[in-house]
């Protein structure tokens, strides 16, 4: 079967052929760095990387572009707010707002990191790249689709009714839309045209400034990506992707006004599900939301990334109260039978192996390549296990060795096998037990080098005793904490 995906552009499922063969361009939306991490973030990231991490595996060399949004309207009021405030876990007083976008850009990197998100190819900064805005503002104006705000406030805007594929993206009429909430009407030809350069207002910070032909001012939040992945990815790039939330305003904007000045943009338009609570929209309101750390405060960062990924990327992932204990039951499955069968095809020896995609079953294959199936993709993954464990319980070393490179291979396609070890908060403790455990897994790396076998397993078994699991995987050696 070859790729396909659905194209939330055209509605329907499509053959993915890549612009240029054996190269893959893809450009997926981070996030707007006002605050911690959300659950949301996290799925939309868990989604694309499983989705590069399944294009690589097919043999393409994928170039990602993620982007972070470090100057918007929310960013600003949320360091003004920080004026004389509290200090809390999301307030520092008296906060600048380029200091506020960076300390939570760093708490999504390390939210990505402990969960296996890929660093993509390129992770640019929307305050870097006003000049490519400014660019792309003046082709608009040109073309006539952009114009200056018609009361000198030094807006910019794009004129929806300039572009008669506006409101394609979502198969939506323009006259049924809203106004446009990104900026007042005044000074607009029509209510539901969206800026693309906003004004410096009185009281607004001289830092988040930039001047341009219109004025200081900064840029609209839809022209950012626009000018981002156009400069890494060019014109036309193969996937444009985000979570559901986003097509309107923000993808369909970006659409219109990159097409609008001539660019070809996304051939391909994909967007993941929301994660509700019980059913329901989570919001902090009724207090039904649940953190990323909430989540790693009970379980693993291998069960909450099974967790967060386990779903139909395109389908609604929903939390309950249960949510994480049946992923743990689910990984705990997996892991008993990598570490059963490990130990009877290699016994406590240090012998590796090489996987490939021979490894990897057939319908494993076909669903990944079946529009990303990861439900039906895991389902195989479990099946293999059971056939593991028949194997094991038989004595047949063959077929055990068989499922176990084959359970091993699929979870590395997941990404699985790529979280990092639990923090223990980050304690003071744990950072010292790393530091002396690194010490240790470096001495027996340098032993297996001078094929000193006995050393090895000498310094794997001393470990072992005092409760420190060692996995070796294509990445390195991890340790983990046994639970006896």
């Amino acid at each position: 079967m070859s790729l396909r995906f659905y194209d939330t552009a055209t509605a329907q499922v499509r053959d993915f052929v890549p612009l240029k063969t054996g190269e893959v361009s893809l450009y997926y939306c981070g996030a707007t760095v006002q605050g911690m991490p959300h659950v949301g973030h996290i799925r939309s990231a868990i989604v694309f990387d499983q989705l590069t991490r399944w294009l690589q595996f097919r043999g393409y060399r994928v170039t990602t572009v993620r982007n972070v949004t470090d100057i918007d309207d929310k960013i600003l009021a949320k360091a003004a707010d920080s004026a004389g405030a509290e200090a809390s876990a999301d307030v520092v007083p008296d906060e600048q707002w380029w200091a506020l976008a960076y300390r939570f850009e760093q708490e999504f990197a390390k939210a990505y990191d402990i969960l296996g998100v890929q660093r993509p190819t390129y992770e640019p900064r929307a305050t870097g790249h006003i000049p490519e805005m400014h660019a792309l503002i003046s082709r608009l104006i040109e073309a006539g689709h952009a114009y200056p705000a018609l009361d000198d406030s030094g807006d910019v805007y794009f004129d929806v009714r300039s572009w008669d594929r506006y409101g394609s993206l979502t198969r939506q009429n323009i006259d049924d839309m809203q106004a446009a909430p990104d900026a007042g009407p005044r000074g607009k030809r029509d209510p539901r045209d969206f800026a693309l350069w906003k004004g410096h207002k009185e009281g607004e910070p001289e830092t988040a400034a930039w001047d341009s032909p219109w004025g200081k001012g900064r840029p609209g939040w839809h022209l950012e990506c626009s000018a981002m992945v156009t400069k890494y990815l060019g014109p036309r790039f193969d996937i444009h992707g985000g979570g559901l939330d986003l097509r309107f305003p923000h993808h369909e904007n970006e659409m219109a006004q990159s097409q609008a000045a001539g660019d070809g943009f996304a051939n391909f338009w994909m967007h993941n599900g929301m994660v509700t609570f019980e059913g329901e929209k989570m919001s902090k309101s009724i207090g039904n939301t649940v953190s990323p750390s909430q989540m790693l405060a009970d379980a693993s960062p291998r069960v909450v990334r099974y967790y967060l990924g386990q779903a139909h990327y395109r389908s609604v992932l929903d939390y309950r109260p249960t949510s994480l204990q049946e992923a743990a039951a689910a990984v705990e499955r997996i892991d008993g039978f990598i570490n059963k069968a490990h130990a009877k095809v290699y016994g406590t020896g240090d012998q590796g192996f090489v996987l490939s995609s021979r490894s990897m079953p057939a319908a494993f294959a076909e669903a990944m390549d079946d529009d990303l199936n990861v439900p039906q993709a895991l389902a195989v993954l479990h099946d293999t296990v059971r056939t593991g464990n028949t194997a094991l319980a038989e004595g047949n070393t063959e077929a055990v060795r068989d499922a176990l490179h084959a359970v091993l291979t699929m979870t590395m396609a997941l990404g699985l096998d790529a979280v990092q070890q639990p923090a223990a908060g980050n304690s003071a403790e744990h950072a010292a037990l790393d530091t002396l455990i690194q010490g240790q897994l470096r001495e027996r790396n340098a032993a297996r080098a001078a094929k000193d076998w006995a050393r090895a397993d000498a310094i794997r078994d001393a470990l072992t005793a005092a409760g420190i699991a060692v996995e070796d995987t294509p990445d390195g050696a991890r340790w983990t904490l046994t639970d006896g």
